[in-house]
């Protein structure tokens, strides 16, 4: 199931702040050095790498006099803007011993929701890797709202991934690995070696996930982000960021960490855009007879299927479809207002006016 990376296919590498700073929130130099390492040895071997980066916020809290993680958004904010110079300012020179220059880059989730800045980001980030350069990719914290969450950094990796056509995500984390049950709770946990995108365990894995003390992704983020990569093709390595080889032995294949497979095709872009990097702005729940004729047959969602409709959102809107049980099984564009569907919930098309959701416009997630 594992495979080399074929040389000249981009590596993108993300690394959490709990994994980069020490308890009491300074950046580890030698964690940031052993980061670094591993990723100019991807430069020597022919891989081009971006490198997505957390930690502005616990970077910034020693210089603030901050001992905890703030938990309103200005003091988020203060931290990132404080930290997120500390960070680069390492970073860079850490590169510079190695001959390597880096290219801060700062996104938000709405610079990636709409097509045309999602367009420019991808072009952006391919010309500073034709040009030699090591991106680093943050999300920009001090100017985001909703709590500073693109959802967090590991979906962000995802989504670079595909922006960059990586032959490799590699998540970099407190563990070795994903567990079958909370490490924290279990003698001696399972590491599962390998998985498919699809798998229950997966499931049960993002359900009972939580986020530690500074970082603000745990075990259900890094799911997610490694089925946003499946999904567009590219397979994810999820394993410890104190072994100093674990980079290069994702790369070439070998057994360690958590291999998450990648679907055998890519979606077209189009579809990925929509389903990764538009926003949910509201929640339709199906029946069965809805959930199977649009995970089975890709047929389109009727109005006669949905039983219940969450949100404010308008026609063109990204809206998550979710079934009876209340798991996530498709993603789409709204073909009608929220306020007509609830009005025509259960009746058929024709009476409705159009589909909940056209066919072209949905993206089977189950």
């Amino acid at each position: 199931m594992r495979r080399p990376i074929e040389s000249g296919r981009a590596v993108v590498v993300k690394i959490g702040s709990s994994s980069l700073t020490t308890e009491g929130g300074l950046i580890d130099a030698d964690a940031v050095d052993r980061v670094v390492a591993q990723i100019a040895g991807l430069r020597e071997t022919g891989h081009p790498a971006v490198l997505v980066s957390s930690g502005a916020v616990a970077a910034g809290l020693p210089a603030l006099g901050v001992a905890e993680r703030p938990t309103d958004v200005p003091g988020l904010q203060a931290a990132a803007a404080v930290g997120q110079s500390k960070l680069i300012e390492r970073y860079a020179n850490a590169f510079t011993a190695h001959g390597l220059v880096v290219g801060q880059v700062l996104l938000t989730r709405d610079v990636l929701a709409s097509r045309e800045p999602h367009l420019h980001a991808r072009a952006a980030l391919d010309r500073l890797l034709t040009l030699g350069v090591v991106p680093i990719v943050n999300e920009n914290d001090t100017v985001v709202v909703d709590e500073l969450r693109f959802g967090d950094n590991d979906r962000l990796a995802a989504i670079v991934s595909h922006l960059v056509g990586a032959g490799l995500l590699v998540i970099l984390t407190d563990t070795p690995g994903l567990y079958a049950r909370d490490p924290r709770l279990v003698a001696e946990p399972e590491l599962l070696s390998a998985v498919q995108h699809t798998d229950e365990i997966l499931d049960e894995l993002r359900r009972a996930g939580d986020a530690g003390a500074y970082g603000s992704g745990g075990v259900a983020t890094k799911v997610a982000a490694a089925r946003m990569a499946a999904y567009s093709g590219i397979p994810t390595v999820v394993t410890a960021a104190g072994d100093p080889d674990a980079v290069r032995r994702a790369v070439i294949g070998d057994d360690l960490g958590t291999w998450v497979a990648p679907r055998p095709t890519s979606l077209p872009a189009r579809k990925l855009w929509i389903a990764f990097s538009l926003p949910s702005a509201g929640v339709l729940t199906v029946d069965r007879g809805a959930a199977a004729a649009i995970v089975d047959a890709g047929r389109s969602l009727l109005a006669a299927g949905v039983t219940s409709v969450q949100g404010r959102f308008a026609r063109g809107d990204a809206v998550e479809v979710h079934d009876d049980a209340g798991r996530l099984i498709a993603k789409g564009l709204a073909g009608l207002h929220a306020a007509t569907l609830r009005d025509v919930l259960g009746e058929h098309t024709s009476i409705a006016g159009g589909a909940a959701i056209h066919r072209d416009d949905l993206i089977v997630l189950a």
